[in-house]
């Protein structure tokens, strides 16, 4: 079992930058891909960055690609999503995620667990 946190959300302005970070417990932090999603009032929940495990191959959503950087720290079990240049289309309540698996990892259904979320606003 793998409980994720998520933290550092919160009211910014556009234009501005936030980093996000999700804890997960358990020893076996290293062996999860972490993913991060976010989902807008009315809307689906979209894929935003994921980061494998291994090789820490990263991925990201066209939408917040070259604004936004995944990482993690396997010593700290956290995964850290940073993201800049925010547009309030950015709104949303932001998931981190862990998957065993290292490819696929943009499909909601492949991760295993799931943190509860942090809310990030984005005002014009």
């Amino acid at each position: 079992q793998v409980q994720l946190v998520e933290s550092g959300g919160g009211l910014v302005q556009a234009g501005g930058s936030l980093r996000l970070s999700c804890v997960a417990s358990g020893r076996t932090f290293s062996s999860y891909s972490m993913g991060w999603f976010r989902q807008a009032p009315g809307k689906e929940r979209e894929f935003v960055a994921v980061i494998t495990w291994g090789e820490r191959v990263t991925s990201y959503a066209d939408s917040v690609k070259g604004r936004s950087t995944i990482s993690r720290d396997n010593a700290k079990n956290t995964v850290y999503l940073r993201m800049s240049s925010l547009k309030p289309e950015d709104t949303a309540v932001y998931y981190c995620a862990a998957s065993q698996r290292r490819s696929g990892l943009a499909r909601s259904p492949i991760y295993d667990y799931w943190g509860q979320g942090t809310q990030v606003t984005v005002s014009s």
